[in-house]
């Protein structure tokens, strides 16, 4: 029989929380043996909601009072490649929620680490790992459409970001924090890399919002070439409004294949003639993915028990990261950017 994987996981807010539900009540390879997170009442609330005994203000200290596997790191971006390289070096694998760093170079500092190591990394790319977006990738692979031709990836979130995520200097943009699944779904239904970007944005609810970042944006439009020849397009509009939004659409030479739709539930109702029908929609991430979280993270459990290379890792993190860049140079300089030149 296997043993379960301890987990410590670091960060107890809202991605923290989804993450603690998989381990503690969907996952019985799982063991969640410790949770970090620097504000006392998040990590106290967390903690008291799934159960964890063991509490630390930072990882650090959770190294070095408890043995675990792995971690499992949600905290803003510009934490992440200290958290990464840190649980590394003591021998643990780490499981690395999206955007992967801010930089290139923190991203290839983050691989290298867990190399040397020799642990696995996985990031959390968790539509990788939807039911529906798995089933349209097999079909894509197997012909069905034929070869695709373009693809266009839209997230569209209910609420505004946190103020750090909604800083360039600390976040990178929405881009990054909104559309990072975006970035990622293209590459990996299209099959090929980003050969050049080119991005426009707008800012249409940050002063009502009372906003005043530099450079802030609620709306973004990126089209992508392809180095295959194929074309792109991600739509990004945070906050949205009217739900939790996320769809795909792939063009092929024979045929279109789509993932998902506004409706959430298969349920409609009809009270009078003036509003007609109504159907339920998805109102957060979680509820619209939450077979993807549940299915990656056993996926990551599978590969630590098995010692066998995580689907999404390293590379993935990376490229996402690179069209984030690329996009946000794009913006700010109003022109369209090769790769090339961001690699």
């Amino acid at each position: 029989m296997k043993s379960p994987i301890r987990f410590c996981l670091v960060g107890a807010g809202r991605v923290g929380k989804v993450h603690a539900q998989s381990l503690t009540r969907r996952l019985p390879d799982s063991q969640l043996v410790a949770l970090v997170d620097p504000v006392p009442e998040t990590l106290r609330t967390t903690a008291t909601l799934f159960g964890i005994e063991n509490t630390y203000e930072s990882l650090e200290k959770a190294l070095d009072k408890i043995e675990f596997n792995a971690v499992l790191v949600t905290t803003p971006t510009f934490t992440h490649c200290d958290l990464a390289v840190m649980a590394a070096s003591r021998g643990k694998h780490v499981f690395l929620e999206k955007p992967m760093a801010l930089t290139l170079e923190a991203c290839d500092t983050i691989i290298e680490a867990t190399q040397n190591a020799g642990v696995h990394l996985q990031l959390g790319f968790m539509r990788r790992f939807d039911p529906e977006f798995r089933n349209a990738a097999q079909r894509i692979q197997a012909g069905e459409i034929g070869a695709p031709m373009m693809v266009k990836s839209l997230t569209h979130g209910p609420g505004l970001p946190p103020p750090w995520a909604r800083d360039l200097k600390t976040s990178n943009g929405m881009l990054a924090e909104v559309n990072s699944h975006d970035w990622d779904t293209v590459r990996w239904l299209m099959s090929s890399n980003y050969k050049r970007v080119y991005a426009e944005v707008a800012n249409f609810k940050g002063g009502a919002n009372g906003v005043n970042t530099p450079n802030f944006y609620d709306n973004a439009l990126v089209n992508i070439s392809f180095e295959n020849g194929g074309l792109g397009m991600i739509s990004g509009i945070c906050p949205c409004g009217y739900g939790y939004d996320s769809r795909v659409e792939i063009y092929g030479e024979k045929g279109i294949l789509q993932i998902g739709e506004l409706q959430g539930q298969a349920v409609v109702i009809c009270t009078d003639r003036d509003h007609g029908l109504v159907s339920p929609i998805y109102r957060t991430w979680p509820e619209r993915f939450a077979w993807g979280y549940i299915n990656e993270l056993e996926h990551f459990i599978e590969c630590i028990q098995k010692d066998t290379k995580p689907e999404v890792g390293g590379e993935a993190g990376r490229w996402a990261v690179a069209g984030v860049i690329a996009a946000t140079h794009s913006f700010l300089e109003k022109r369209p950017v090769e790769l090339k030149e961001i690699l």
